[in-house]
């Protein structure tokens, strides 16, 4: 179980903060949640913390596995399937496990497409919401903030 103070990062989303774990009631049934702070746009979420492990919660990475996530994206050629609907739902289950590792990896794909061929609406929309999830949790492993770690990852990609 998790503790106010905590950082942990919810697939899909982000890393965020716990803030606080209250007790809430919907439809005639009493659970405890965490709220989340989200470091980027102030949002706040809740999370049943009965239900962590299914939803795939885990902690932020230490600060020395930043290197090897900043490794991922640097210059390296990408193999990328040519079938548009294949490699959207490809990169989509990389976003879903929840591993930065693989998150990393749509974000520098993505991005080396979008240099060389452009991108969809929804692969472009994937880029913007992996790269959120990534910055989110490269911001509170690190302890800065969100324009620091977009250069970061702009001059990994582009380098």
């Amino acid at each position: 179980m998790y503790r106010i103070g905590d950082k942990i990062v919810y697939p899909m989303h982000g890393a965020g903060v716990i803030e606080s774990i209250e007790e809430k009631e919907f439809l005639g049934q009493k659970q405890d949640y965490y709220i989340l702070k989200m470091p980027m746009g102030d949002m706040r979420v809740m999370i049943p913390t009965h239900n962590v492990v299914g939803i795939g919660i885990r902690g932020i990475i230490d600060i020395t596995e930043i290197d090897g996530v900043l490794e991922i994206l640097k210059c390296q050629s990408v193999s990328v399937n040519t079938n548009w609907n294949k490699r959207y739902r490809e990169n989509m289950v990389k976003i879903k496990s929840g591993s930065i590792y693989e998150v990393a990896d749509v974000v520098r794909t993505l991005m080396q497409r979008e240099k060389s061929k452009g991108l969809s609406t929804g692969e472009r929309k994937m880029l913007n919401s992996a790269k959120q999830i990534l910055i989110s949790e490269l911001v509170l492993a690190k302890g800065t903030d969100q324009v620091d770690i977009e250069v970061i990852i702009d001059e990994c990609v582009n380098c």
